[in-house]
């Protein structure tokens, strides 16, 4: 039922550049069902090949620790050094990038971490407590975590906003350590990540990647502390190596492939369609876009501004590549049906580029940030909005939420028990531990009752 085809084919000669091949999907079809399935079952950190790769670099660096983090440096990023302290970046060099930054991009950057900050202070949560009739306090306190690792990608682009989004929820959460890694290939430091790490309160910052970063991370060498908790996106090899070392450390997610869904309708300008879905897909070749619709015209149009736009992109051949791969153009029976298919798919990234958004938006359930009506570009959430844009991907919105301060806090229960709570509800405890055949739990709830 699927078929491909290319689009603009003409424009494509025109332009000198190949014409993109897109499939496009068709609800009405009786294989859409198997088709839709097929186009989002991926997850490359489940690759047995990578899971092997990573859990041999891991138990490496728990063995031979600082050494193996230089060889795998060396091997993976060209960079030699003879001592990990020399992959580390001091806080007056991360100063140094903010001060030397140009008037635009240290404005761009001070604005965008300065709505970050606000939005996030929102979610920060208080302890809390009842007093029952007997004073009796029930209750529970908010503390922040200790130390915290961020990782932060650096192969194929340099992510100053990533650096914003994963540290800032954190500085607000009152984390006192905030342990940054990220790799370097070539030894090259972007001015602008080391600029970010400035003003989002990174504590220390190491030029190491990859699954061998979070080994460190995670267990701890001579030089790279052992953190509680280890947040931020990366490659294939990142994530598995996140999934193997959790339960030593906490992870925010496991985060998969960029992904974006444009739930569209007739109002919809093409050309700001096509550009959100390049957004997406100029992140990487197995990153995701997909445009549903019930207007063929529209698809039509997209289609159009899609291989004409294409011409001026830098990372035309990785667009290319993606949408080829991964990207979808689909027609349903109207826009009620958009909706089920959007939380079938379950996206990090979701836009309601249609004349009436808040009608649809009470149809969605499962979808990592929303992004309502024409002029919500993801775009600006991936930068300067104010929510977190580290999102759930691979369908895991139906059961997680973005990055928050709350991924940076842990709760513990308060009780304060008096005698009279104690001879009241001691016999409840003791029955229920008796049914359990735990008689030492029965006996201390009831020593109270009996000698209290």
């Amino acid at each position: 039922m699927e078929t491909e085809r290319t689009a603009e084919v003409a424009a494509g000669m025109a332009t000198g550049i190949a014409p993109l091949v897109i499939r496009r999907l068709d609800s009405a079809d009786p294989g859409f069902p198997a088709a839709l399935d097929a186009l989002i079952d991926f997850e490359s950190a489940q690759d047995p090949a990578i899971d092997g790769e990573v859990a041999a670099i891991i138990a490496d660096v728990r063995a031979r620790g600082d050494a193996a983090l230089l060889e795998y440096t060396r091997r993976f990023d060209r960079l030699s050094a003879t001592s990990v302290a020399e992959l580390e970046v001091a806080p007056e060099a991360m100063r140094a990038a903010f001060e030397a930054l140009g008037d635009r991009e240290r404005a761009a950057l001070a604005q965008a971490a300065d709505r970050v900050r606000r939005f996030h202070q929102r979610q920060k949560s208080e302890g809390w407590s009842v007093i029952e009739a007997d004073g009796s306090e029930l209750g529970q306190r908010v503390t922040p975590l200790d130390r915290v690792g961020i990782y932060v990608p650096g192969g194929k682009a340099a992510y100053p906003s990533s650096v914003l989004m994963n540290a800032i929820p954190a500085q607000v959460a009152g984390v006192r350590e905030i342990v940054m890694v990220v790799p370097a290939p070539d030894g090259v430091r972007n001015p602008l990540v080391l600029a970010a790490s400035h003003l989002a309160g990174v504590t220390r910052m190491f030029t190491v990647g990859g699954a061998q970063a979070i080994a460190a991370l995670a267990y701890g060498t001579k030089s790279i502390p052992v953190v509680d908790k280890i947040c931020g996106p990366g490659n294939a090899y990142v994530a598995a190596a996140k999934r193997r070392v959790f339960g030593v450390v906490g992870i925010d997610m496991v985060a998969g492939v960029s992904e974006v869904v444009v739930v569209a309708d007739a109002s919809a300008n093409p050309d700001w369609v096509a550009l959100d879905l390049f957004a997406q897909a100029e992140h990487d070749e197995m990153a995701q876009a997909v445009l549903i619709t019930p207007d063929a015209a529209l698809i039509d149009r997209v289609e159009a501004s899609a291989q004409r736009l294409l011409a001026e992109m830098p990372r035309a051949d990785i667009i290319r590549a993606s949408l080829a791969r991964r990207g979808a153009l689909v027609l349903t029976r109207d826009l009620a049906e958009a909706c089920t298919l959007v939380n079938r798919i379950a996206p990090e990234h979701l836009e309601l580029a249609v004349a009436d958004p808040d009608a649809l938006l009470p149809q969605i359930r499962h979808a990592g940030a929303i992004f309502v009506g024409h002029y919500a570009s993801e775009s600006l959430g991936d930068y300067c909005a104010g929510p977190n844009h580290v999102l759930p991907t691979g369908r895991t919105a139906r059961f997680s939420s973005p990055l928050g301060v709350y991924d940076f806090e842990k709760r513990s229960s308060v009780l304060r028990l008096t005698r009279e709570f104690a001879q009241t509800l001691g016999p409840v405890a003791a029955a229920l531990a008796q049914g359990e055949g735990l008689t030492a739990h029965a006996r201390a709830a009831l020593a109270r009752v009996t000698t209290g």
